[in-house]
């Protein structure tokens, strides 16, 4: 299974739309065995080809803190799984899903067509 989650520095970016770069964990065994990360900026507020990267990467989960409805819409148009709400370093956040300790809170932004960059 992989993993996507957008990243700011070590922390999980807690705005989905805004992420320069991604971390790809490759998990097997309920344990990471590999990590990668990949660049997003040419893709920043491009919902479809995100999603297109993410399975390209062969990406089932998506772990984030903030997304918008159209960037949901997008990854669960590809079928792929999402996890909102998270907060922390990835590594930690991985570890609390690893260990079932990771529940979605539900969270979508809701910017109304405003970008902050």
């Amino acid at each position: 299974m992989k993993i996507a989650m957008p990243k700011d520095g070590e922390m999980l970016n807690q705005h989905f739309g805004q992420s320069k770069s991604f971390l790809i964990a490759t998990v097997e065994n309920n344990r990471m065995v590999d990590r990668k990360e990949i660049s997003s900026e040419t893709l920043q507020h491009n919902h479809a080809g995100l999603s297109g990267l993410f399975l390209t990467e062969g990406v089932s989960l998506v772990i984030t803190g903030g997304i918008g409805q159209p960037a949901l819409n997008a990854l669960k148009e590809k079928g792929l799984e999402v996890i909102k709400g998270a907060s922390g370093k990835c590594e930690e956040v991985l570890e609390k899903y690893l260990t079932g300790k990771l529940d979605d809170q539900n969270v979508t932004c809701n910017h109304q067509g405003e970008h902050h960059h």
